[in-house]
């Protein structure tokens, strides 16, 4: 997701949900002398940790943590105070249980434990099955598609972030479900990595693995720019077989038809999308375009993109839904938070991605492989 910087901080949303929370520990806390005590200390101490341990912070605490623990501490960090907004809010509703009423006051006191625990009970849910990934297997129906175009196979992969979240042994797993689905192209759309500490080279050469017909083919997501390793990983990847697209179109013949591919790196949130692109559109072929960020949407279906292939939002990676309405914090960015999205003639797939970011949990939103299958309507 896009974490700019505020106060020096790479993780501004992390920086928020931490001082929320620990604020209303406190304020839980504040009738009894003991446990203010002990909360404000807490708080304290993981409010420091969690600034000592971000990527700008000064050098002199950031080396004082080895990697895995600056990754961890403030995931878990974040995850406990989310915990704590919960628990405020249950005990919140039930303070309000009007007084007159002795029975449901009773009752409400009595299962207050039980409505705090339930969010450590789903953030632990969460960090345990981070990892379970699904296949979503989507036909995609275009009016004008060229028949030798019909039933053309795309995996894609997503916002892997390999790092101490998410390590090689589980992305080997990814590559060899992707590599069941028997694609004619594998797509990658960026964020292989979070930081530049991560082994980027590692997950290069897992995904130098993905089995095809007609290449592996990517673009960068804003990871690979805030980490300053995109020249390298193009270069890396180039090598092992991955050929990303930087603003730049590859023409792919199958039989008669064409397919034009076009890979564009990182939009950053409200600039000017794609621009330039219009010369790389290819009348009278099937134009798919690789874009890490999915608000490109418009503006490409306005190009005459036919379909986009997009990532970034994790699919909000805690998602909740509630009467068949999805809520999640990526629907404050972005109106493309996961999932088949159509305009006109186009479509663009927003992939949830592979890894976390932030912290270790994901909920209502699991990892996801995608193959899509291009079809005539």
């Amino acid at each position: 997701m896009d974490l700019t910087g505020l106060l020096g901080l790479n993780d501004p949303i992390g920086f928020f949900i931490c001082l929320t929370g620990f604020a209303l520990q406190i304020w839980i806390a504040r009738k009894n002398r003991t446990t203010l005590i002990i909360s404000s200390i807490v708080a304290v101490a993981g409010f420091f940790t969690f600034l000592t341990m971000q990527e700008n912070a000064a050098p002199p605490y950031r080396r004082t943590y080895p990697n895995i623990v600056r990754i961890w501490l403030p995931g878990l960090t974040m995850a406990w105070c989310i915990c704590v907004m919960f628990m405020w809010a249950a005990i919140t509703v039930r303070n309000r249980i009007p007084a007159f009423n002795p029975k449901r006051r009773a009752l409400f006191r009595a299962t207050t434990a039980a409505i705090c625990a339930a969010p450590v009970a789903v953030t632990a849910f969460g960090i345990l099955t981070r990892k379970n990934f699904i296949v979503n297997e989507i036909d995609l129906k275009f009016p004008s598609l060229p028949r030798d175009l019909h039933n053309l196979r795309l995996v894609q992969l997503s916002d892997i972030h390999l790092s101490p979240f998410y390590l090689e042994k589980d992305l080997v797993h990814v590559i060899d479900a992707a590599n069941e689905l028997r694609p004619d192209l594998a797509i990658v759309t960026g964020d292989m990595i979070t930081s530049v500490n991560d082994p980027l080279d590692v997950c290069l050469r897992q995904l130098s693995r993905l089995k095809n017909v007609s290449g592996i083919w990517g673009c960068m997501g804003n990871h690979e720019r805030y980490s300053h390793v995109q020249d390298y990983a193009a270069a890396r990847g180039a090598s092992l077989g991955i050929k990303f697209l930087r603003f730049e179109a590859a023409r792919l013949k199958f039989g008669s038809a064409g397919l034009n591919l076009v890979g564009v790196d990182y939009q950053p949130l409200h600039s000017d999308y794609l621009l330039g692109t219009e010369e790389l559109v290819s009348v009278g072929d099937f134009n798919l375009l690789l874009s890490h960020n999915p608000d490109v949407f418009p503006v490409a279906a306005s190009k005459g993109f036919d379909l986009v292939m997009a990532g970034h939002t994790h699919g909000g990676q805690i998602n909740f839904e509630v009467l068949d309405y999805n809520l999640n914090i990526a629907d404050f960015l972005t109106p493309y938070t996961k999932g088949l999205y159509t305009q006109t003639a186009s479509s663009i797939y927003v992939n949830s991605g592979i890894g976390t970011i932030g912290m270790p949990i994901r909920l209502g939103s699991p990892p996801e492989i995608t193959l899509l299958r291009l079809c005539a309507s």
